[in-house]
């Protein structure tokens, strides 16, 4: 009996079948084989669900479904990075409270994502603005400072003129703010910082435990800058000052001729202190500070210098060195100190702008060129440049040379190997209302002092202005004000400013482990006999020994060099801590590609926004998940076609059709139970792949098979819905209630595949357009050329890039391959 297709009732129907039966809950101490599948958790913005999002979250729950029925206990959870500008600024503009904005977003976009049809356990959800997640964040501030890794300095740091705000370096990577894209400037203020730095090699290290791309872990690799070279103490003359100095290519220590300092650097007004030179000299420095400040400067292009009078004694027996202040030196790289020579580029080029004398120590090994180099025309520094001097390694490469240089330096005892790191304590301060408050208050005197874990959460006040001055809006509380002189006497203040959001997102992983209902679960503290409160564990330490590392972490290769450095960082220190067990939160990294619409990215100011809504409406939400899936792999992404997706719902009514119009008894040919179990082996790969473009492409192919013998038996079409399970999850149930089965599809084992069967006679066949690939067809072990090509043009991916298109080559390479050139 044919049986209505309306995708809208289907889903209605089955998403609350499975609320409740609360098929998708997991009881986490009970897990045999746990699988713990995870994608980056969304800031719940006023917008919509946007394609983006739906690409992100329905393959990934695709994939999750799969490894379930393959008998895992999986876990996928889903919660909200809620703290932050946006909700901030939306309440500067609007003046409805950031919480009252957030609370209303969680809601619709729960109600959004519950239509998506994904297996999330929403008993484990996670909101990071609610007080019970937060208090977690400000205890996991308590241990950075109890264990000395959180500490409070004046500092130059990332200031945001538009968002009135601190970022930390990872957060303006190109001199602009990556939330406006306003240039950043320089200010020193007092801030609180977690010395990652501790932790530089150990993140390095990790790295060959991790099933993560390789591009992934390159850019956190050259974030963190290990570099191996030689610190040289040196003296300054007729000074009882000394100083060190970081050198990361030392071959060319003896080209040296002078030392520049950066503006900042304290030691700068000791240097010229009582000197002709003091005046010029702090004239200079505050003129670059506030070119700095004012957006003037740019560091790249610009190289500003003044001479101090002083100089570093002969540092290596070849005479003194001038010591300038100069525009382009870091105070925070290295040790804000740098000796210069001819084979530096900036260093040549400044030293040419202020008559400063310069050698060489590298020459070319064209006559010509070194000619040149030795007359000082031109800059050199190659791999394959011919070392001059010292002696020990005369003759040698630049590359060759830098072990024998560095030994005869240490030899000769002018400085010690040393190993640095570009990465820099991680800044955690904020200027803004929404985020966690830090749990400190400072006593008269302004000496700080930890808030006791009773008195969390350290609760934000509501009594709150959102305008941004430069100064935390906590300052204007006079509810905070009063709370802190309560609770600790007269004349105490706390912490004003706030917690940065990545801190929220840097442990949330182990958040959902502990989660029960929609807030959190408050944590647990108990008396000790003189009174103190003690914290039980932040996770149960059976829950998290069994379920960390996340087994798969899907989301944008954006958050490489802060996202992904800040978790793996704190995961070390509480491991360090004694409070979990595991060194590394993300056992397997996925970056899912970017859906673009005619060749370029979605955006509202192209006007090319896809939005899911409409065309969930219309088709369903597993024809909108299956159509992303199908653009291509899931790792590249693909470009959106409105009229791409009626390809795919064509696809799901036929198949609906099939089981409603030819159901039959019959017993299915020996080609049938071939084309099955090979269907099934390429699903199974593909999907473990996630490939689920040439998955579904498996199916469909496999569909018009069915079609053609006019029937499917029982049998098939129960492993058909089986197959199509993680895929059109609403269709499959439907599919498998159709066929009279018991229990959900989720429920089911995988179905398994006779490798026999998939070699019977048939021969498998990539298919080529181009020169990509674009599918496999299966054909007769004896079929002609003609046949072989025949097939491949009705594959459904391939004739997807054949439409419109002219072919002008077709080759078979016998029993192996189909070329099409168009």
């Amino acid at each position: 009996m044919e049986r209505e297709f309306d995708p809208s009732k289907i889903e209605a129907k089955w998403q609350k079948k499975w609320e409740e039966a609360k098929i998708y809950e997991v009881d986490l101490k009970k897990a045999k084989d746990p699988y713990y599948a995870l994608v980056m958790f969304p800031y719940p913005s006023g917008d919509k669900l946007h394609v983006g999002h739906w690409y992100n979250f329905a393959p990934a729950d695709s994939f999750a479904r799969f490894m379930r029925m393959k008998g895992k206990d999986v876990l996928e959870p889903m919660g909200f990075d809620a703290f932050g500008l946006p909700a901030e600024n939306y309440a500067i503009k609007s003046g409805i409270h950031p919480d009252t904005s957030t609370r209303s977003n969680v809601q619709t976009m729960v109600k959004q994502l519950k239509r998506m049809g994904c297996m999330y356990d929403w008993s484990k959800v996670v909101n990071t603005s609610t007080p019970e997640y937060y208090r977690w964040t400000q205890w996991l501030f308590l241990q950075m400072y109890k264990h000395d890794i959180a500490y409070k300095k004046e500092a130059s740091v990332n200031f945001c003129p538009k968002c009135q705000t601190v970022l930390a370096n990872e957060q303006a990577q190109d001199g602009t703010c990556e939330r406006c894209g306003t240039a950043i400037v320089q200010k020193s203020l007092a801030q609180w910082f977690w010395k990652i730095t501790q932790y530089a090699q150990r993140l390095l290290d990790g790295h060959a435990h991790l099933d993560w791309p390789e591009k992934t872990k390159l850019m956190q690799e050259n974030w963190i800058g290990r570099s191996e070279g030689i610190n040289f103490r040196e003296h300054v003359k007729d000074l009882n000052i000394e100083f060190e100095v970081y050198d990361s290519i030392p071959q060319t220590f003896l080209a040296q001729t002078f030392t520049v300092i950066a503006p900042e650097h304290p030691l700068v007004p000791q240097l010229v202190a009582g000197t002709s030179y003091e005046k010029p000299v702090m004239e200079f420095v505050e003129r670059i500070r506030r070119k700095k400040l004012a957006e003037k400067f740019k560091i790249d292009e610009e190289a500003e210098g003044i001479f101090t009078g002083r100089f570093v004694e002969n540092p290596f027996g070849t005479g003194d060195l001038p010591i300038w202040v100069c525009s382009y030196v870091l105070a925070d790289y290295g040790t804000g100190i740098v000796n210069c020579s001819a084979h530096d580029e900036r260093d040549f080029a400044f030293a040419k702008k202020y008559g400063i004398p310069l050698k060489v120590a590298l020459l070319p090994k064209d006559p010509v060129l070194a000619e040149k180099v030795k007359k000082l025309e031109v800059f050199y520094r190659e791999p394959d440049g011919v070392i001059q001097t010292p002696e020990v390694a005369l003759g040698m490469t630049w590359e060759q040379s830098r072990k024998r240089i560095i030994d005869y330096i240490e030899q000769k005892g002018y400085g010690t190997t040393k190993v640095h790191y570009r990465l820099r304590d991680w800044l955690i301060s904020r200027q803004r209302y929404w985020g966690a408050p830090i749990p400190i208050v400072y006593d008269p005197e302004g000496k700080p002092h930890p808030i006791p874990e009773k008195h969390l959460p350290w609760l934000l006040p509501e009594d709150v202005e959102f305008k941004p001055t430069g100064k935390s809006p906590l300052t204007y509380s006079k509810e905070f004000i009063r709370r802190t002189e309560k609770l600790f006497g007269k004349g105490w203040t706390p912490e004003f400013d706030t917690m940065d959001t990545f801190v929220c997102s840097s442990y949330y992983y182990l958040m959902y482990l502990a989660a029960e209902g929609f807030g959190m679960q408050a944590p647990h503290f108990s008396e000790t006999a003189d009174g103190r409160s003690e914290r039980n564990h932040l996770v149960d330490p059976h829950v998290e020994h069994t379920w960390m590392p996340v087994s798969m972490y899907i989301g944008g290769p954006e958050h490489a060099c802060m996202h992904l450095i800040y978790a793996r960082f704190v995961m070390m220190a509480l491991k360090d801590f004694g409070f979990v067990s595991h060194e590394e939160p993300f056992k397997k990294l996925v970056h899912q590609g970017l859906i673009t619409h005619k060749g370029a990215k979605m955006s509202k100011s192209k006007g090319n926004v896809v939005s899911p809504d409409a065309f969930i409406e219309r088709h369903g939400s597993d024809v909108f998940r299956m159509y992303l899936m199908f653009m291509g792999p899931f790792t590249d992404g693909g470009d959106w076609s409105d009229t791409g997706i009626k390809g795919i719902g064509r696809f799901v009514k036929r198949i609906h059709a099939l089981f409603s119009e030819k159901l039959n008894k019959k017993v299915d040919q020996s080609s049938v139970i071939a084309a099955l179990h090979r269907t099934v082996k390429k699903v199974t790969k593909d999907i473990e792949d996630l490939h689920f473009n040439t998955a579904i492409a498996a199916l469909m192919e496999f569909l018009n098979l069915l079609e053609a013998e006019g029937g499917v038996s029982k049998e098939t079409a129960k492993t058909f819905a089986l197959l199509l399970g993680p895929l059109a999850p609403h269709l499959a149930e439907e599919l498998w209630e159709m066929l009279g089965q018991k229990g959900f599809v989720i429920e089911q084992h995988w179905p398994s595949f006779d490798e026999a069967l998939t070699r019977a006679s048939t021969l498998m066949i990539a298919v080529q357009v181009n020169g990509k690939l674009r599918g496999e067809i299966a054909v007769d072990a004896g079929a002609g050329k003609e046949t072989v090509i025949a097939q491949a043009k009705e594959h459904p991916n391939v004739k997807k890039f054949l439409e419109g298109q002219k072919i002008k080559k077709e080759i078979y390479v016998t029993g192996k391959l189909v070329s099409l050139v168009v």
